[in-house]
C-alpha cells in the first residue's frame, strides 16, 4: 500500500485496541492511509508508554492481547487503513525483575546466566559483581527490604535473589551481600550494564547477537507471516551497535513493508544510503519547516534581549561553545563508563600508544563531534576532516587521533571500538543537548526541539527547497513530522512561540515590564518558562486550574532537566516552589493583562502558521505524519503532557482539521504526483513580500499537477495590501483551488490566490 499519511496513536489501557477501532471512521474521513501505533508489547507494570517492554515478547494483555490486535487489524483493513508498529530493539525495562525473566536470571546468576550475553554487561568492578547505580549519592541502604517472595526491594525497584540466599527475617543488607550484584551510588560511575542513554531502568540489548535478534523479533515475524502488519518504526536506531546490519536483518524479516527509523541527522547530513529503510521518522523535516518559520533578523534582536535579561549570550557561536562544554561535563558525570570501555578497545588495537593519550583523544572527539552518529560509511570523509582539525588544534594528541581516524577508514581494524565510540556520541549528544541544553538556553524555545539546533535557528528558501528536492529524489517515503510523542512542545505551541521572533521589540517590552512588576527568583528559568506560558496561554482568558497545574508540573520537569537550580538527583523543593509561586503571579492582575494583550497580538499569526506548516508537512516530498489530536489545536508541552488522552468528540468543523482533510484529498486525487515517483519543483515567488510565501508544485514526468502555496512569517502578511506584493508565477495551465473552487492561471498575486487564508491547494484542470 502506497503511504499517504500516518496517524500516530499512543496506546494505554484506557485507549487500547478496542478504542482505536472506534476512531477508524474519523481517520478515514481525514484521509490517512496508515495507523501508526505506539509499542504494543507487554511492558513494566504501570507503564504509560510501552518503551520499557518486558520479555518474553507478547502483545500486551492490557491493550487487548493478540486477539484484540487481530480484531483491530481486521477493522482497519476493512476501511483501507494499514498498520505500522513501533518496535523497541535497543532496550528492555528492568525496574521490576519479576516481570523480566531475562534480567531476573542475570541478577541470580551473573556472568553464568544464559541471558548474560543478551545485555551489554561490564563486570570488571571489584569482585566481578554486576554494579547497579541505583543508590543515592550517600549510598544509604535503609530503604532496602525483602518482599514475601524473597526479592530485594529498593523503593519501586524489585531485584530477584539467587536460590537459597534469601529467607524470611534476614537482614536485607546481608541478603544483598550474597548476590552476584551490588547496589552502588549513582555518582560512583560503577555502571555494570549499558543503559538507554542515562536511564537506569532501561538496559540495552545486544542486537548484534543472532540469538538476541531472534528472541526479540520472533513475535514480529509471526505477525508478518499472518499479514498482520504493514510497516515498522524502529525506536532509537543509533543506540544499536550496528544500525546498518540491524536494518538489513529486519528488512529480511518484514520484506517490502514500510521501514522507518528514529534517527537524528545533523545540519547538512543525509541519511546513509546503506540503510535499507524507507526513511526517518521525520525530525529532519521538522527542523527545516521550523527553520523556515523562524525570522532570522528577529532572532538577532532576541539574542540581545536574552543577554540583557539573563546575562548569558544566546547567539550561535556562544551556544556552540557552551555545547562543547556541556558535552564534556555530561560525558564525565554520566557516561565515563563509555569512555573507559571505548579507550580499552582502542588500546587493544594500538598497544604502542599511551592509554591516557587514547582516552584524551576519545574524550575530545566525543565532545567535538557534529554528526548524529559518525560511523556510517557515507560520513568517513567528514570524520577524517574533523579529526584533522582536532589534530591541528591538539598536536599532543596527534598519535592517538591518528589511531581513531585509521579505525574509521579501515573498519576491520577496530570495529567494536568505532561502534562503541559512535554509540557513546549518540548518548552524550541526546543527554547533553536534548535533555539538559534544550532546557537551559532560551533565546527562542521553539527552536529547542528534536531535529533542530538553537545555534542555527533559521532556514533560508534555498536550503528549504534543496532539502525537499533531495527528499523527493532519494527518500520519497520518509515521514514528515511536526509533533511526536517525544517533541518538547506541540506544533501549535511552537508556531505561536516562533512568532515572537517577528515581534522582538514588543517581546522585549513585555519581558522588561513583567520583570519590573513581578521580579522572578531566577532570570534564566523564568525567561525560559515565560515563552512556554505564552505558547499555551488561552486567547481571551487566563489559564484555568487545569492549565496552571500542568504548567507547574512542566516547570518542575524543566528545572530538573536543566540541572541548574534543581535536578532529578538533588531536588531543591524551595527553589522549585519559588519559581512555581512566581508563575502563579502571572495568571492574575496586571501580569495577566500584559500577557493576554501580547498573546492577542501574535495568536492569529500563530494559528495561520500552524495551519500552513501542517499543509506543508502533508504535501511536501515524504509522507505526512499526524500525531494524535493534532488535527485540532493542541497546547501540549513535553511528555507526559503530550500523551494526554485525545477528545475525539471535538467538532470536525475546525480550520486545522479542514486543512488536513483537504490536503490529503488533493494528495489522494494525484497519487502519481505525490507518490514515490512524483516530482517537486520550487516556484519562485516575486515581489516585495515574496519571502512571506512558500510555493512549489508536485509533478508527473516534469509536468506540474498540483501547486501548494503557504504563508510564512504571517504577522505582517495578513492584509490584502501586503499580499498584493507577493506574486506567484503559476506553471502552465488552468488551476482550480481545492478549497474555494476558483480558477487561476499565469502570474497571480498572493491576495488573489490566498485571500485571507494561510494556504492554497491548486489542482490542474
Amino acid at each position: 500500500m502506497e503511504p499517504v499519511a500516518t496517524y500516530r496513536v499512543q496506546l494505554t489501557p484506557d485507549f487500547a485496541f478496542a478504542e482505536v477501532v472506534g476512531i477508524l471512521d474519523h481517520l478515514v474521513d481525514l484521509g490517512v492511509s496508515h495507523l501508526y501505533l505506539s509499542p504494543i508489547l507487554e511492558a513494566m507494570p504501570g507503564s504509560t508508554h510501552g518503551y520499557d517492554w518486558s520479555p518474553p515478547c507478547r502483545v500486551s494483555t492490557g491493550l487487548g492481547g493478540l486477539d484484540g490486535y487481530r480484531l483491530l487489524r481486521a477493522h482497519a483493513r476493512a476501511v483501507g487503513i494499514g498498520i505500522i508498529l513501533d518496535i523497541v530493539p535497543n532496550h528492555v525495562g528492568v525496574a521490576d525483575a519479576r516481570h523480566n525473566p531475562w534480567w531476573a536470571d542475570v541478577l541470580r546468576n551473573g556472568a553464568d546466566s544464559a541471558y548474560a550475553h543478551y545485555f551489554d554487561l561490564d563486570l570488571h568492578f571489584g569482585d566481578g559483581a554486576l554494579c547497579l547505580p541505583w543508590l543515592d549519592a550517600d549510598g544509604d541502604l535503609s530503604s532496602l527490604r525483602l518482599d514475601d517472595d524473597g526479592n530485594l526491594v529498593l523503593h519501586e525497584r524489585v531485584l530477584s535473589t539467587a536460590e537459597g540466599t534469601s529467607h524470611a527475617g534476614d537482614d536485607p543488607a546481608v541478603v544483598l551481600g550474597r548476590q552476584r550484584y551490588r547496589l552502588v551510588p549513582f555518582t560512583s560511575m560503577q555502571i555494570g550494564y549499558r543503559r538507554f542513554l542515562a536511564v537506569n531502568d532501561l538496559a540495552a540489548l545486544r542486537q548484534e547477537a543472532d540469538d538476541v535478534f531472534d528472541a526479540t523479533h520472533a513475535w514480529l515475524a509471526d505477525l508478518v507471516a499472518d499479514d498482520l502488519v504493514d510497516g515498522v518504526r524502529v525506536d532509537h536506531l543509533d543506540g544499536l551497535t550496528d544500525p546498518i546490519g540491524y536494518c538489513r536483518r529486519l528488512r529480511a524479516v518484514i520484506g517490502e513493508r514500510l521501514l522507518y527509523v528514529e534517527k537524528g541527522l545533523s545540519v547538512g547530513e543525509r541519511l546513509d544510503p546503506a540503510l535499507v529503510v524507507d526513511g526517518t521518522t521525520g525530525y529532519d523535516a521538522l527542523r527545516v519547516i521550523e527553520g523556515a518559520y523562524t525570522a532570522a533578523s528577529g532572532t538577532i534582536e532576541l539574542s540581545e534581549t536574552y543577554q540583557r535579561i539573563t546575562g548569558v549570550s544566546g547567539d550561535g557561536d556562544e551556544l556552540t561553545a557552551r555545547a562543547n562544554d556541556l558535552r564534556h561535563v555530561t560525558l564525565i558525570d554520566l557516561f565515563s563508563d563509555r569512555v573507559r570501555r571505548t579507550t580499552e578497545l582502542f588500546a587493544a588495537a594500538a598497544p604502542d600508544v599511551p592509554v591516557h593519550n587514547l582516552q584524551q583523544a576519545v574524550t575530545t572527539f566525543i565532545c567535538d563531534d557534529r554528526l548524529a552518529r559518525p560511523d556510517y560509511p557515507a560520513l568517513v570523509d567528514d570524520v577524517v576532516a574533523a579529526i584533522g582539525r582536532l589534530r591541528a588544534d591538539n598536536p599532543s594528541m596527534s598519535g592517538a587521533l591518528d589511531v581513531v581516524a585509521d579505525a574509521f577508514v579501515h573498519r576491520d581494524r577496530a570495529p567494536e571500538a568505532i561502534a562503541r565510540l559512535s554509540e557513546a556520541i549518540v548518548a552524550v549528544t541526546a543527554k547533553a543537548f536534548e535533555d539538559i541544553g534544550y532546557h537551559r538556553t532560551s533565546r527562542l524555545v521553539s527552536t529547542n526541539e528534536l531535529g533542530c539546533t538553537p545555534a542555527v535557528p533559521s532556514v533560508n528558501r534555498t536550503e528549504f527547497h534543496t532539502m525537499f528536492a533531495d527528499r523527493d529524489a532519494h527518500w520519497p517515503r520518509s515521514l514528515n513530522a511536526l509533533s511526536t510523542h517525544d517533541t518538547k512542545r506541540s506544533e501549535d505551541v511552537r508556531a505561536r512561540i516562533a512568532v515572537i521572533a517577528q515581534t522582538p521589540q514588543r517581546w522585549s517590552v513585555l519581558v522588561l515590564t513583567l520583570w519590573g512588576v513581578v521580579p522572578p527568583p531566577d532570570d534564566r528559568t523564568a525567561y525560559f518558562l515565560l515563552q512556554n506560558v505564552i505558547g499555551v496561554w488561552p486567547q481571551g482568558s487566563a489559564p484555568d486550574d487545569e492549565l496552571r497545574e500542568r504548567l507547574a508540573g512542566y516547570a518542575r520537569k524543566v528545572m530538573r532537566e536543566a540541572g541548574r537550580i534543581s535536578s532529578w538527583s538533588t531536588v531543591d523543593e524551595a527553589a522549585e516552589s519559588s519559581i512555581i509561586d512566581w508563575l502563579e503571579t502571572l495568571y492574575v492582575g496586571l501580569p495577566a493583562d500584559l500577557i493576554g494583550a501580547f498573546v492577542d497580538v501574535i495568536a492569529d499569526a500563530g494559528h495561520d502558521e500552524a495551519i500552513a506548516r501542517k499543509v506543508l508537512s502533508l504535501t511536501l516530498p515524504g509522507v505526512g505524519d499526524l500525531y494524535q489530536g493534532t488535527q485540532w489545536w493542541t497546547d501540549s508541552l513535553t511528555d507526559p503532557d503530550n500523551r494526554r488522552p485525545v477528545r475525539y468528540t471535538q467538532p470536525t468543523d475546525h480550520p486545522k482539521l479542514d486543512a488536513v482533510r483537504t490536503a490529503l484529498a488533493v494528495r489522494r486525487r494525484s497519487p502519481e504526483a505525490f507518490g514515490s515517483r512524483g516530482g517537486y519543483t520550487d516556484i519562485r515567488t516575486k515581489g516585495a513580500n515574496s519571502t512571506h510565501v512558500i510555493a512549489f508544485s508536485r509533478d508527473v514526468d516534469g509536468e506540474a499537477r498540483a501547486v501548494v502555496v503557504a504563508v510564512r512569517l504571517a504577522h505582517t502578511f495578513r492584509t490584502h495590501a501586503a499580499r498584493e506584493d507577493a506574486v506567484v508565477p503559476l506553471p502552465p495551465g488552468l488551476w482550480r483551488d481545492a478549497v474555494t473552487g476558483r480558477d487561476h492561471e499565469g502570474r497571480v498575486t498572493s491576495a488573489e490566490i490566498l485571500g485571507d487564508a494561510p494556504y492554497a491547494l491548486l489542482e490542474l484542470l
